[in-house]
């Protein structure tokens, strides 16, 4: 042990605090000992600021834990989303940003073209969601409803829906990207029924809503689960050219090789 390497701490302590699962506290301990000794702290102030540390820790664990559990297929953030260049009102974005419609267990709908900025919003958001504490869970729609029809070969949709809706925000993307059967359209109706006034939904369609029977095989299936997206639902519709074609022309041409003669 150098001389500014702190004392270990007794093991009696160190074993108190690995069973109580104080990480934070074990290792931090023994330098902070160091530390109100020489700066002659109260009781109150040493305990305070290990109680403090061990709170920033597990808050920064689970939000960790928080984020992986969610899936996003990537990271995308609202402080990098150009609201000046989208057709989404600084208001609208700026309310969608506080959260505010998890809290009241309101749905968002983004709807438009491929590029316009609709996946970005839903993980930039469920990214914000988990950061503030939120569970959250992120959902291709297809992949989606191929987990609701894995809960049909043992009966368990129900649990299946009830596991899924421990989140707080369940946020469903490209949906009507393929046609959906009967059974998928029921289990997906079923879905969102069950979310009702009870989780946030976020979805993002490039179907506007009077085309989604296109992808739903029955007119009351997409009636009957409209009814209950849109009753407590922010709606945003994005337009415009997409982004990844405007990024993809401002790159500078590809120089060919030059033949040798």
């Amino acid at each position: 042990m150098t001389a500014t390497t702190p004392p270990p701490l007794a093991p009696d302590l160190t074993e108190g605090l690995k069973r109580l699962k104080m990480a934070a506290m074990r290792r931090l301990a023994p330098e902070l000992l160091v530390t109100a000794k020489t700066q002659r702290w109260n009781p109150e102030e040493f305990l305070r600021t290990l109680v403090e540390a061990e709170i920033t820790a597990r808050d920064e664990s689970n939000a960790r834990t928080r984020l992986r559990q969610a899936a996003f297929p990537v990271t995308k953030t609202l402080e990098d989303f150009d609201v000046a260049a989208s057709s989404i009102p600084a208001a609208t974005f700026d309310y969608l940003s506080s959260l505010e419609w998890v809290r009241a267990a309101e749905n968002v709908c983004m709807i438009g073209p491929a590029g316009t900025g609709k996946s970005h919003i839903l993980v930039a958001l469920g990214i914000a969601a988990v950061e503030a504490g939120h569970r959250v869970r992120y959902f291709p729609a297809a992949e989606l409803v191929e987990t609701l029809y894995r809960g049909l070969a043992d009966n368990s949709v129900g649990k299946v829906i009830d596991i899924l809706l421990r989140n707080d925000v369940v946020l469903v993307d490209e949906l009507g990207f393929a046609p959906l059967d009967d059974t998928g359209a029921q289990l997906l109706f079923r879905f969102v029924a069950a979310a009702y006034e009870r989780r946030s939904l976020g979805i993002g369609s490039h179907w506007p809503f009077e085309s989604w029977g296109r992808f739903l095989p029955e007119h009351t299936t997409a009636v009957s689960m409209l009814d209950r997206l849109l009753h407590h639902c922010h709606t945003v519709v994005t337009d415009g050219d997409s982004y990844r074609m405007m990024q993809a022309r401002a790159r500078p041409p590809l120089r060919q090789a030059s033949r040798k003669s």
